[in-house]
C-alpha cells in the first residue's frame, strides 16, 4: 500500500495544537513538507520544531487568522509563490462556540460561516491551480459527527458543519477527473482541548460535575474510550496517500462506533 507523499507539500489548518498538530506530524511521517497554519506564531513553532524531517522536507508555519479572508489569502498566496503548489490541504478550523441554535445571534451564523465556508473558499481558489498542475490533489475536510447526527447544544456548529459537507460533496463530483479527491473525516470525542471545552460547557449547563459529564459522554461510545489525536489522524493520513485515489466524496467518522446512523 502506498502511503508515500515524499515530495509533496501539504498545508495543514488549525495545527497549533490537537487534531491539527496530529495531522501535520502524521503527513510529516509520510514524507510530505507540511506548512502549518493557525493563530499562534509561538505554538506553530513549536510545532514545527517537533515535526519528523528527512532529507529534503522543509517544514514551515503560517501565522494568521482564518476568518481575515484578505490576510488569509495574501499569506497563503506568498507560500505558494515561495515554495511552490500544495498538493495535500487539511482543512481544519475551531467550531463556533456551544449552545443551542434557537439562541444563537444572527451574527452568530454569520461569523461561522465565514470562518468556515467562506475561508475554505478562499483557501481552494489558490490551491486547486497547483493540484490541477501536479495531477495530485488531496482535500481532507475536518468537520464533525453532527453531519450525520446534530450534537445538542452545538446548534451552530451543526448548522456550518452540514453546509461544509455539502459543498465537499459538490466539489468531489466536480474535481474528480483531475486527480483530485475531497473527503470529508468526522471526529467523535477526541482527547483535545476542544473536548474539555465541552466537559467544561455542558457541567455548567446541566449542574453536574465535569467528571459526572465525562461518564455519560462515555456511555455513548461502544469503544467506552475517547480518541487519542493521532488515531484521527491515521485516517487523514490514509486519505491524503496515493493508496486512497479512488474513495471521494464521503464523509468517514472516525468516533468508536458512536455515530447512530450508516
Amino acid at each position: 500500500m502506498d502511503l508515500n507523499l515524499a515530495g509533496k507539500r501539504a498545508l495543514v489548518g488549525g495545527a497549533s495544537q490537537g487534531l491539527g498538530a496530529a495531522c501535520a506530524r502524521q503527513l510529516a511521517l509520510q514524507g510530505a513538507e507540511v506548512i502549518v497554519l493557525a493563530r499562534s506564531e509561538d505554538k506553530l513553532s513549536e510545532v514545527v520544531e517537533q515535526l519528523p524531517t528527512a532529507e529534503g522536507q522543509r517544514h514551515g508555519y503560517i501565522c494568521v487568522d482564518s476568518a481575515d479572508l484578505p490576510a488569509l489569502a495574501r499569506a497563503v498566496q506568498a507560500e505558494v509563490e515561495r515554495g511552490g503548489p500544495i498538493c495535500v490541504w487539511v482543512n481544519n478550523t475551531g467550531g463556533p462556540a456551544p449552545g443551542p441554535a434557537h439562541a444563537a445571534a444572527p451574527e452568530n451564523y454569520a461569523a461561522a460561516f465565514n470562518q468556515h465556508l467562506l475561508s475554505s473558499q478562499t483557501l481552494l481558489e489558490l490551491l486547486l491551480p497547483g493540484m490541477r498542475e501536479c495531477g495530485y490533489g488531496r482535500i481532507i475536510n475536518v468537520l464533525s459527527t453532527s453531519v450525520k447526527t446534530p450534537i445538542a447544544n452545538l446548534g451552530v456548529s451543526n448548522a456550518i458543519r452540514a453546509a461544509m459537507a455539502n459543498w465537499a460533496k459538490t466539489l468531489a463530483s466536480e474535481l474528480a477527473s483531475d486527480g483530485i479527491t475531497v473527503n470529508n473525516v468526522l471526529p467523535g470525542l477526541t482527547r483535545t482541548a476542544r473536548l474539555e471545552s465541552l466537559f467544561s460547557y455542558r457541567a455548567s449547563v446541566s449542574g453536574k460535575t465535569e467528571q459526572e459529564v465525562e461518564r455519560d459522554l462515555l456511555q455513548g461510545v461502544p469503544a467506552r474510550r475517547f480518541a487519542e489525536p493521532e488515531e484521527f489522524a491515521n485516517a487523514v493520513g490514509f486519505l491524503a496517500s496515493p493508496a486512497a485515489a479512488f474513495i471521494n466524496g464521503i464523509n468517514l467518522p472516525v468516533d468508536g462506533g458512536a455515530t447512530a446512523s450508516l
